[in-house]
């Protein structure tokens, strides 16, 4: 079986993906299109991404990447690298990376897709999206959104694929 790397992100036009380990803006259809994307899948994470979490996500998963080698939590997979969560996931056709800042960065150079959210604000933040590398991904799908909510926000969902 062949896995397609997918990462998924909601990033602004400045890269911000967080702030205080918590989303930055409320967009329905992002969330709805993530559940749809990831479930049934393996979704890798980081240790505060998975802390920022109300529970483990369910229908899917959830493996969570630490340094701290004593941590635990009912309903994850707890791994010390890339590499070993990766592992648990051969016989997932589309396993997700979905965050954070660090865990993005780690997984970039070997994803085979990424699922990007652009927000098309600039935010301030403590945790960041790395830039794509334009060399090695082509855009191949654009839907542009707009949300009226008690602020205006204007998102499109861009798909890129590994060159």
């Amino acid at each position: 079986m062949t896995n397609e790397l997918t990462i998924i992100a909601a990033a602004s036009i400045n890269n911000v993906i967080g702030n205080n380990n918590k989303l930055i803006w409320h967009i329905p259809k992002d969330l709805i299109r993530f559940k749809e994307l990831t479930s049934n899948h393996a979704v890798i994470m980081g240790r505060k991404t998975f802390e920022s979490l109300p529970y483990p996500l369910p229908n899917r998963l959830n493996i969570v990447v630490t340094r701290n080698a004593s941590y635990n939590n009912d309903g994850i997979i707890v791994c010390k690298s890339i590499e070993e969560a990766l592992s648990h996931c051969k016989n997932d056709s589309q396993p997700f990376i979905i965050g954070g800042g660090e865990i993005y960065t780690q997984t970039i150079d070997i994803a085979d897709k990424i699922e990007l959210t652009r927000v098309y604000k600039n935010y301030d933040g403590d945790a960041y999206f790395p830039e794509i590398p334009e060399e090695k991904f082509n855009l191949i799908k654009e839907e542009t959104n707009e949300i009226n909510g008690d602020e205006k926000i204007k998102y499109s969902f861009l798909t890129y694929k590994r060159k």
